[in-house]
């Protein structure tokens, strides 16, 4: 064969093995082979397809969903081992912020509470926070919300509510609401639950329902009286690589550790993001390895179509294996050439499933949104799902090792086929021919 000019030496069992694989439909039995083999090759490219994009899919989700938790949750938090209020809350901000990875540190207090509007009661998650500090831990307080936070004025009582929760009691902006803390009063009448007049000052929305539907922010001094503490209860950290936050909160536990910071701080207590959420990222990951195993099957039954298209064209080729083998061929290259068929299917089944995959994963924010409008639904509901659009996020460690598993398994079906066609007996081949 020529190319440019040049001579190439192509190894005879590829040539026909290719032309075998785009055989023309001269017979019907040609034809009908053409299309088994087609089949095939389209049941690989739909299974690697489909097992990208839902990878892509699970990955972008929970990559969603991490950063929204993240927008609210802190990296790591540093608590107070009783449960009570740190003993000296700018000693224990400094002692952090002594560690590289650290960000940022803000005090806050979190207590639970039920907030009343009329008829209307909601349990909330309280968090007393510093306005000026937030900003340093959270994607809450940013440049579009801190007008609204810096109204939270110590002394004043007002509470910033989640967007949905504000929805939830049907107030606004200027509203009162009733803070109802969990531990009462004692009176001659027994106990009474404490109640506070809380005036909000503004909503803020972190994308992430569950926090949306369920927080609510208030200034770090009023939430301690309100709930009777003496100062903050602990202090929230940002690092700056979130995937550093299990091994910097073995740092600061083990400088916490020391007797002299006992002495000042006294005993501490720290945990990361992946410890807050460690179930509900255990339930992702399997979840997605259950996906892959499932949608991995798919390719395995359509890679093993494989073999009853080339066993159809063995049998079809009986005669031109036995013309082969008396001009010389070896057993060796009659198998050769049928491996070479098969492999051919599944590269080009394998290709064409990862260029429709990733062409779909790339671009599943403008098809989702085009189908939700044609068929007039909606894939993920805020109230039901923790996001309300599909995210993808297309990774080198999934598309990989399903291109190597899909091509592995396609060759893996040419091997028993191609075996029998290398068995065939020239002489019996040729008896009736």
């Amino acid at each position: 064969m020529k190319i440019f000019n040049k001579t190439v030496d192509i190894p005879y069992e590829w040539l026909l093995g290719w032309r075998y694989t785009r055989a023309g439909r001269s017979t019907r039995r040609n034809g009908f082979i053409s299309f088994i083999s087609g089949v095939s090759m389209l049941g690989i490219g739909l299974g690697v397809a489909a097992l990208i994009i839902v990878l892509s899919v699970m990955n972008g989700f929970q990559k969603e969903v991490r950063d929204r938790m993240l927008g609210v949750v802190s990296h790591i938090e540093v608590m107070a081992g009783d449960g009570g209020a740190l003993r000296d809350v700018p000693r224990a901000v400094a002692a952090i912020k002594q560690n590289p990875a650290v960000l940022g540190a803000a005090p806050f207090i979190t207590a639970q509470a039920l907030l009343a509007r009329g008829e209307e009661m909601k349990g909330v998650l309280i968090r007393g926070i510093e306005p000026d500090w937030e900003s340093a831990v959270s994607d809450v307080v940013n440049p579009q919300t801190r007008q609204v936070f810096q109204h939270l004025v110590a002394g004043e009582f007002g509470i910033v509510l989640g967007r949905d929760l504000a929805k939830n009691l049907g107030v606004m902006t200027g509203d009162s609401v009733t803070l109802i803390a969990p531990s009462g009063q004692v009176t001659p009448a027994g106990i009474t639950p404490r109640l506070k007049q809380m005036r909000v000052i503004g909503t803020f929305n972190s994308g992430h329902y569950e926090y949306d539907s369920s927080l609510a922010m208030m200034h770090v001094s009023d939430a301690a009286k309100v709930f009777r503490l003496e100062g903050a209860t602990g202090v929230r950290v940002k690092l700056r690589d979130l995937h550093d936050a299990p091994a910097v909160a073995d740092q600061l536990a083990q400088s916490f550790a020391s007797r002299a910071s006992q002495t000042a701080l006294g005993d501490l207590y720290v945990r990361d993001w992946t410890q807050q959420n460690r179930t509900w990222f255990a339930a992702v990951q399997v979840e997605k390895t259950m996906m892959f195993i499932i949608l991995t099957l798919i390719v395995a039954v359509a890679a093993f179509n494989l073999v009853s298209t080339l066993v159809m064209t063995v049998t079809d080729k009986r005669a031109d294996i036995a013309i082969l083998r008396t001009l010389g061929a070896t057993p060796r290259s009659i198998m050769g050439i049928f491996v070479v068929q098969g492999a051919a299917v599944g590269v080009v089944g394998t290709l064409v499933g990862l260029g429709l995959g990733l062409l779909v994963a790339y671009n599943i924010d403008i098809i989702v949104p085009a189908i939700e409008a044609l068929f007039h639904t909606s894939f993920l509901p805020r109230d039901v799902y923790l996001i309300s659009r599909m995210p993808s996020e297309p990774q080198s460690g999934d598309i990989i090792p399903i291109t190597v598993i899909a091509l592995v398994l396609a060759f893996a079906a040419t091997l028993y086929p191609s075996w029998r066609a290398s068995r065939v007996n020239p002489a019996e081949a040729l008896r009736y021919e």
